[in-house]
């Protein structure tokens, strides 16, 4: 029954984690950044350091993340409501289609066009790992309660990273089969998951502080 357990917690994390970076999206906005032609050799460079970037923001948020909240002295349930309004304000974006509000701001995105190297600013950092994905990863590290629960969440930080890098890899062949339309109810879709995530941080964290005072 343990095994079961495990397996859901991770599914639930895994699914959490790729919805919230939303990496097709993102994929999308990175074929916009880039100059056709595009060589797989040049979308396979991005893949690697976009992938790096996040796999690392990821890990230190998990291991550092809670302390900043506790060197302030912030409740962590305080951190679930606050978190799970901010999940809430990017799923009703993500909803409404609006990828790049989603993900950053219009001027990031021009700001963009005139770098060179995209992979890790803004691809990794704001697009995929933003203030969302730093909650989520921050919140899911408060509910694990073992080493074994923390090691199925770096399990799902390593297999959500790995989406990243399959999905950015075919970016150019997928944004063709999608289109953005296709990009967009995918992203309406996820927006739907991030929002009953978001539902359920909130509800968690004011039942708790509740029963607190």
């Amino acid at each position: 029954m343990e095994v079961f357990d495990y397996l859901r917690t991770l599914l639930q994390f895994t699914i959490g984690l790729i919805t919230i970076l939303n990496p097709i999206a993102a994929a999308a906005i990175m074929v916009s950044l880039l100059t056709p032609p595009v060589s797989k050799r040049e979308l396979v460079s991005i893949s690697k350091k976009t992938t790096l970037t996040i796999l690392t923001a990821s890990l230190l948020s998990t291991f550092l993340g809670d302390l900043i909240f506790k060197l302030f002295d912030i409740n962590i349930h305080s951190i679930k409501v606050i978190g799970g309004i901010i999940l809430l304000l990017f799923s009703i974006n993500m909803i409404k289609g609006k990828i790049f509000e989603a993900s950053h701001t219009p001027e990031e995105h021009e700001e963009a066009k005139e770098k060179d190297d995209i992979s890790i600013i803004p691809l990794g950092i704001p697009i995929l790992f933003g203030p969302g994905t730093f909650t989520t990863l921050v919140i899911f590290k408060t509910s694990t309660h073992n080493w074994i629960d923390l090691f199925i969440l770096i399990t799902a930080i390593f297999i959500s990273s790995v989406v990243v890098f399959l999905v950015f890899k075919n970016a150019v062949l997928l944004d063709k089969f999608l289109g953005i339309t296709g990009v967009k109810i995918t992203t309406r879709i996820m927006g739907l998951i991030v929002g009953a995530i978001a539902s359920q941080f909130i509800v968690s964290g004011v039942k708790s502080l509740w029963d607190m005072y």
